[in-house]
């Protein structure tokens, strides 16, 4: 896929963040995460998102994110895969380069490692990813790496795969200063966690769609939310966040991680043998679990 295909599937609908599962020794579990890959892909995401946030990329070793995106390519079947990649700028270079033999469609850049960095040391490190690969390559603004418009302004001058523009630090002004510089050179994905609750505010600021965590666990549930946002039904995306986003956020705001663990448990729920998360992140408790198997009931398709 070349980058505007890529940047043209990222504008066509839903997004979403396999959870990537793990054996009982913390390993790549292949045979379960093709499964729930083949079964996401029935639900029309127009993009797929392999060793991304919700798919715990923090935790990987570089060398892990090609195989995950290799099995992610052949359970997809003609849904792009876009595979994340971080750390320094080296080691960022090398993650997209392997995960663009192994078949990816796209790098989303997630934060450097730790540190902050000028703008000036951002810049260079987005355009080294960005000519290290022949693919279409989506920057993530969240963190210890928030692009301000100018330097965006230049990279999306000198890195024609440069593609996409996803926002996970919630700064309304900052990204809407952002989409009115860059009109259509780029496409714009929300990020927040939990995105659907920001959804309303992303969509005014010029973010056509966003990535869905959710969708790795009730799929039907959040393409009727992404379908009545769009159409401008209030009345629908209303209902929806009382009875299922906020009380899944106050289990998710329950510990530090549980953004992603939550996540993982819901997919459990489902029926997919996802495994535990790696550490640093913890498992939701039994009550924990038992409070969103309650709230997933009435979704389960």
């Amino acid at each position: 896929m070349d980058p505007l295909q890529l940047k043209s599937a990222l504008g066509a609908g839903l997004l979403s963040f396999p959870v990537t599962a793990f054996d009982a020794n913390g390993n790549f579990n292949k045979r379960p995460y093709q499964e729930h890959i083949s079964w996401l892909s029935g639900f029309k995401a127009s993009v797929l998102f392999a060793a991304g946030g919700t798919g715990e990329f923090f935790s990987l070793a570089p060398d892990e994110v090609p195989a995950i995106v290799e099995a992610a390519k052949a359970a997809a079947g003609d849904t792009p895969i876009v595979s994340g990649c971080g750390y320094g700028t080296r080691v960022a270079v090398e993650i997209a380069k392997a995960a663009e033999a192994a078949g990816a469609d796209g790098i989303l850049l997630l934060p450097q490692y730790l540190t902050e960095a000028s703008q000036e040391g951002l810049y260079h490190h987005v355009k080294a990813v960005c000519e290290a690969v022949s693919i279409g390559v989506i920057v993530y603004n969240r963190n210890n790496a928030i692009l301000k418009p100018d330097a965006l302004a230049r990279l999306c001058e000198e890195c024609p795969n440069l593609v996409g523009f996803k926002d996970g630090s919630g700064d309304i002004g900052l990204v809407r200063q952002i989409t009115a510089k860059m009109g259509n050179r780029l496409i714009y994905l929300g990020g927040m966690p939990t995105a659907e609750l920001f959804a309303e505010a992303y969509l005014g600021a010029g973010f056509s769609t966003y990535s869905s965590a959710v969708f790795n666990f009730v799929p039907a549930l959040a393409q009727e939310f992404y379908a009545a946002l769009r159409a401008g039904r209030q009345d629908v995306t209303l209902r929806i966040l009382n009875e299922f986003f906020y009380p899944f956020m106050k289990i998710r705001d329950r510990a530090p991680g549980y953004a992603v663990s939550a996540i993982k448990a819901g997919v459990r729920i489902v029926g997919f043998d996802a495994g535990s998360v790696r550490p640093p992140l913890t498992d939701l408790t039994e009550e924990e679990v038992a409070m969103l198997e309650k709230l997933v009931a009435p979704y389960k398709s």
